[in-house]
């Protein structure tokens, strides 16, 4: 469940992301495993989206009164509603951002879900300012075409600003089917 956290967080597959720490909104995802749950409405970004524009108190009331939601432990549902309120404080565009990362990932294979995984678990163990430098890097390829993000990968620029372990998962980010670019911020 951590890295389907930090998947909806932002930092997989959209790296470049990861510099937002507020947690990600409630997942209300596929029956099929444990730590998910999925309205009958479909996957989580359409709930959310669908619920979007409720107030946040009804919004809470549609998540309670769900089968299974009811089913889950009271600590997952606690977590749920805490990331329900954190999503309903983000700014609109932030949002959208959100949901975008969400209906990626949903469109992710379990292949390219695994890869994600790894790359956000080796993005952890850069320091913060790597893993900073990484993140812009990706923000950058983002806004590229594939075969344009490889040059750039090989270049001798990237060659001089990043290690070989950085640029093999610039690589593997390259590979994985990524969000639009997101503006400045």
């Amino acid at each position: 469940m951590a890295a389907l956290a930090a998947v909806l967080a932002g930092a997989v597959p959209c790296p470049a992301a990861q510099n937002r720490r507020s947690e990600p909104p409630p997942r209300p995802p596929a029956q099929s495993h444990p730590n998910q749950i999925r309205p009958n409405q479909g996957h989580a970004g359409q709930w959310l989206s669908q619920h979007r524009n409720l107030p946040p108190e009804q919004q809470r009331r549609a998540l309670q009164n769900d089968p299974q939601f009811r089913s889950l432990p009271p600590q997952r549902q606690q977590r749920y509603l805490n990331q329900l309120d954190r999503f309903n404080r983000m700014a609109p565009e932030q949002q959208q951002r959100v949901l975008n990362r969400m209906e990626t990932w949903e469109h992710l294979t379990p292949d390219q879900k695994g890869q994600a995984r790894e790359l956000h678990s080796q993005m952890q163990e850069l320091s913060p300012d790597r893993r900073q430098a990484v993140r812009n890097a990706v923000q950058a390829l983002r806004a590229m075409p594939p075969e344009a993000r490889q040059r750039e990968i090989n270049s001798d620029r990237y060659k001089s600003m990043f290690s070989p372990h950085e640029r093999d998962m610039l690589n593997s980010a390259s590979r994985l089917p990524l969000a639009p670019a997101e503006p400045p911020q």
